[in-house]
């Protein structure tokens, strides 16, 4: 059997952490090694107040390295204790007991297959889909989750091992030889669009993202960036345009700097005319500022997140 090593972010979300951590147990694969990485919690949130219960390596990151960064932590510690397989899976997620079995089956079925993903639920409406694999929309600039929000009735599962654009980082299972010819996760944008570079680094190489409908696992949504607040908002945006920078196809490029002028222009109005929106609105015009500016990884180094 293939060695997989499942890395977990942490970060001052300690109940969701531990769920996560009590579905694992019950899983069915057998040659797995669980790293937990915290992420630069704070101290009454850190998972040392529960190390006694982890079957695993805990990392601790002194700071919040981002999603990438933290990840990367645990990455490098897999690959150099020999893993055929690393699992990027997220603290806020519980997973069926075969979800990891089906997986690897996969991954093995074809070497051309180098990143896979399983089906994606919400955790409160355990048969509402969250992904069914993942749509790049170059006209709207932003990766999509296929079948968000649609009850599933086996609407994408026609087949067992099916091409996607990418894989999102909720549920995320990479081969090591891929690792080694794309590297790491891409540290620049520390939150959002790092999974879907991944990805498209990955096609690039040679490789297949590949969406196993079989394996199953059930996500409760972001709990460390609350959809709307402003490191949501922020990052977003910043991160959207640093990932259309470099992969859009050339005919699309030129036409993500008009989009950028008419989206400068709507917040404008929202900062002038819609008080209940200039949060939002300021927060988009700092992403683009600092996209252009070449500001990348964490925003203020540390300092709370605010229009200066």
């Amino acid at each position: 059997m293939p060695k997989v090593f499942i890395v977990i972010l942490h970060y001052n979300n300690e109940p969701d952490t531990l769920e996560c951590l009590a579905s694992l147990e019950k899983i069915s694969y057998s040659d797995y090694e669980l790293v937990v990485v915290d992420n630069g919690s704070e101290k009454e949130s850190r998972i040392m107040n529960h190390e006694s219960r982890i079957k695993g390596k805990v990392i601790y990151n002194e700071e919040n390295l981002g999603f990438s960064g933290g990840n990367n932590a645990g990455i490098r510690y897999a690959l150099e204790r020999g893993a055929d397989y690393v699992l990027l899976l997220n603290n806020d997620t519980v997973v069926s007991s075969d979800f990891l079995t089906k997986l690897v089956k996969a991954g093995e079925s074809d070497g051309r297959f180098g990143i896979l993903g399983p089906k994606i639920y919400f955790y409160d409406e355990p048969e509402k889909l969250w992904s069914a694999g993942g749509k790049i929309n170059w006209l709207y600039n932003k990766g999509t989750m296929r079948g968000y929000g649609e009850i599933d009735r086996g609407q994408y599962d026609n087949h067992s091992f099916q091409k996607t654009d990418f894989i999102t980082g909720c549920c995320l299972l990479i081969k090591r030889k891929v690792i080694e010819k794309i590297g790491l996760m891409p540290e620049d944008y520390f939150l959002y669009y790092e999974d879907t570079d991944w990805s498209l680094k990955t096609r690039r190489a040679g490789f297949q993202c590949i969406f196993a409908p079989a394996a199953k696992i059930w996500h409760k949504g972001s709990r460390g960036s609350q959809e709307g607040s402003p490191s949501y908002i922020y990052y977003h945006t910043r991160s959207g345009l640093i990932f259309s920078r470099r992969f859009a196809p050339f005919y699309i490029k030129p036409f993500i700097h008009l989009d950028i002028l008419w989206r400068i222009f709507k917040q404008m109005i929202k900062l002038i005319f819609m008080p209940r929106k200039r949060i939002w609105a300021r927060y988009i015009l700092l992403g683009i500022r600092d996209f252009y500016l070449g500001k990348r990884g964490k925003c203020g180094k540390g300092r709370p997140l605010r229009i200066t």
